[in-house]
């Protein structure tokens, strides 16, 4: 009776065993496919990151050489209206447009570098899952902002163009300076909504139903 109580034991055990090997093979296909599409998602938020880090750079750049001309057309204006009693037409007017591109451009530079003005004292002593809801939400509130500006300067700078409205000294189109604007604020949104969906890939996933434990 005891062999044969064992013996029967010994059945049910080896009957299982393929059953717990195939548990433990698939929770292990099931890891390395979250490993190979984390690894996969990473590459390409790298890559995003490095594009928006050469437009920031190629920016910043541009806008260095525009702040330049309007130095330059600010001290030829000075030089000339008080030296010989003349000034440039339209030198004011194309100063205050490269000031806007500056200020909606370099906004953008900020944004990817994450160099806006934030008070951040208390958020450094929350909990890692508070800080990640807060990081998420002030994204998704700059990206509204983002779409609000960018949707109505878009249409403003369309219907500049459609009547083609110039400035009224230095004859610039003034679809331009309000395209500016929609530039800004549209790749402003795109980083903003990059950063969210990075975060929230970044973000813990809690475990399958059907997953085996060990």
């Amino acid at each position: 009776m005891r062999f044969g109580i064992g013996g029967r034991i010994v059945v049910l055990a080896a009957a299982r065993e393929p059953f717990h090997n195939r548990a433990v093979t698939h929770d292990l296909c099931i890891r390395n496919r979250r490993r190979r599409g984390a690894s996969a998602a990473k590459r390409g938020e790298r890559v995003v990151v490095q594009i928006f880090d050469r437009i920031a750079r190629a920016i910043e750049l541009m806008l260095a050489l525009l702040f330049i001309v309007a130095v330059l057309l600010n001290f030829t204006n000075v030089v000339g209206r008080y030296l010989f009693g003349i000034s440039l037409l339209g030198s004011d007017e194309v100063q205050v447009f490269i000031m806007v591109g500056m200020t909606f451009l370099g906004a953008v530079v900020v944004t990817q570098r994450n160099q806006h003005l934030r008070m951040d004292v208390l958020v450094g002593f929350m909990p890692a899952p508070v800080r990640t809801l807060l990081r998420i939400a002030e994204q998704l509130l700059l990206a509204v902002l983002a779409g609000f500006v960018l949707a109505q300067s878009y249409f403003y700078a369309r219907q500049m163009l459609r009547i083609g409205r110039s400035s009224d000294m230095a004859g610039v189109p003034m679809w331009i300076p309000h395209g500016v604007i929609a530039l800004g604020f549209g790749l402003i949104l795109i980083i903003a909504l990059s950063r969210v969906l990075g975060t929230a890939r970044r973000a813990p996933e809690p475990a399958a139903n059907g997953e085996a434990k060990p």
